[in-house]
């Protein structure tokens, strides 16, 4: 458009222009490049170099991690491949990437990628050999925690790490798991951020798993739900906090009878989970007193009063009232979702 009839200039350079344009077309020409030589089964360092350049300038190019699995199974099968040449060539490939994860962290080719030529390590390479590969993937992973701590695609990525550390020792009767010190380390990041949602949900994971593996009892089960209620108790000092509630509230399905099979606690007495319900419903209700406007105590209490009548077959018209009047507020504090709390009103007024 012009402006006083002065035609308005483009605010950028004629020559950012031309560079963008010249970086688009050597993009594409080594696009194609890469692709003729892969059809041509041109399996070469130089090959292998285009794809590296790729991948930096596109790690979301799929195809291209496909074509670099290719060069790299053709070199694992040459004859002369012996297993210093395969551990070179695994230390080069994720040396290559971990730059690569820095920069983008959230990329699935990366991680996939990574975890593949790891796993070629365990296929192609003595057990001593590949799991020292693997240890130090798990440092690895601890320092991109460390700089990102909320990353989930790391702490999917940790996981994996630890199962195959773990695959490593399944046939040793003295080899300890590394479930419990996986659950102190999910302590650990938790403790340096309360808003990590990924480390809460990490360790339902861990924490399940230790359980099973330590053929728990019932009581010795009941003893770690209290530890890990008082532990959200202390952690719930911003209730404005929404990880918190989630961990919270995972907790809270121990006590829901459809749900405590699959829980930590499963065979708690339906007397023990009104018991939890209610004190958890005392301890959200003294939240109130300073954060009336924080929508997610009154989603807590709500539950809470939806599982005690679960337990108890029936709503008193006491809790009734209640969750009929948290609801109103909830219409107010989030009314985005207000057919969500109408829905809820609906069948309490049944």
């Amino acid at each position: 458009m012009a402006s006083h009839g002065v035609p308005r200039q483009s605010s950028r350079p004629v020559e950012n222009i031309e560079q963008k344009r010249q970086q688009i077309q050597e993009y594409r020409d080594l696009d194609h490049s890469v692709r003729k030589k892969i059809v041509e089964r041109c399996y070469t360092p130089e090959t292998l170099q285009e794809i590296s350049e790729l991948l930096k300038r596109n790690p979301e190019y799929y195809s291209v991690w496909n074509y670099r699995r290719v060069i790299r199974q053709a070199e694992f099968s040459q004859d002369t491949a012996s297993d210093q040449s395969v551990a070179a060539i695994i230390k080069s490939d994720l040396e290559f990437l971990f730059p690569l994860l820095r920069s983008f962290p959230k990329c699935y080719w990366i991680w996939n990628y990574r975890l593949w030529i790891l796993d070629e390590a365990k296929r192609l390479l003595p057990k001593s050999v590949a799991y020292e590969f693997w240890q130090k993937e798990l440092a690895l992973v601890g320092k991109m925690l460390s700089m990102d701590s909320r990353n989930f695609h790391g702490w999917g990525y940790r996981r994996f790490v630890v199962a195959a550390l773990e695959d490593f020792t399944a046939h040793d009767s003295n080899a300890e798991t590394m479930t419990q010190s996986e659950v102190d380390y999910t302590k650990k990041m938790i403790g340096a951020n309360l808003s990590n949602f990924s480390a809460w949900h990490n360790r339902t994971k861990v924490i399940y798993k230790l359980l099973d593996e330590q053929k728990a009892s019932d009581q010795e089960r009941k003893k770690v739900l209290d530890e890990e209620l008082n532990f959200a108790h202390k952690a719930l000092i911003d209730p404005y906090d929404q990880s918190l509630w989630f961990y919270h509230q995972s907790l809270m399905c121990v006590f829901d009878p459809s749900l405590a099979a699959r829980t930590m606690a499963p065979n708690l007495t339906s007397a023990e989970r009104l018991e939890y319900v209610q004190a958890e419903k005392e301890e959200i209700k003294d939240m109130l007193e300073e954060c009336t406007d924080c929508k997610w105590i009154y989603q807590a209490l709500i539950q809470c009063n939806l599982i005690a009548a679960k337990i108890e077959g029936a709503f008193s018209e006491v809790d009734r009232a209640e969750v009929i009047g948290w609801l109103g507020v909830l219409v107010q504090l989030d009314p985005l979702r207000k057919g969500h709390w109408a829905d809820i009103e609906k069948t309490l007024r049944e």
